[in-house]
């Protein structure tokens, strides 16, 4: 008998939209997303600011990991960087499969990608209570 893992794992990352892709391609990545997602009971959010891209993912960890190296592959984006990564204790976006905001200050997402590890996921978190989520 195999035995399921029940760990949450996440990952928190930083890109920045392929100079010759078009910001319509933001919208098309967030409806395909959330359907897929949901196929494999990942949740999490993305947040655009018109440049750069900041999401966080959360699942069980090979579903996430696989997610995260299709994610890798995509050439709608560059400059991939991970802020963060690891087991989580609760789902923090339980009620989507993917929920999608758009930020108007181009310095919150650029400040993101100077940080890494807790002060990454607290900077997040300090995100969360300014944004109007799209679920």
């Amino acid at each position: 008998m195999t035995k399921i893992s029940t760990t949450l794992y996440e990952i928190l990352y930083v890109s920045t939209l392929a100079p010759e892709a078009p910001l319509s391609v933001v919208g098309d990545i967030a409806a395909k997303a959330r359907i897929a997602n949901a196929q494999h009971d990942i949740t999490g959010l993305l947040i655009f600011d018109g440049m750069r891209f900041c999401q966080q993912l959360e699942g069980g960890q090979k579903q996430v990991l696989a997610l995260l190296e299709r994610i890798r592959q995509d050439t709608r984006h560059i400059n991939m960087q991970i802020l963060h990564h690891g087991e989580l204790a609760l789902r923090r976006f339980r009620n989507f499969s993917l929920g999608y905001c758009m930020v108007e200050d181009d310095d919150v997402l650029e400040r993101m990608e100077r940080l890494d590890g807790q002060a990454a996921l607290d900077a997040f978190s300090g995100l969360l209570t300014q944004l109007d989520l799209d679920a």
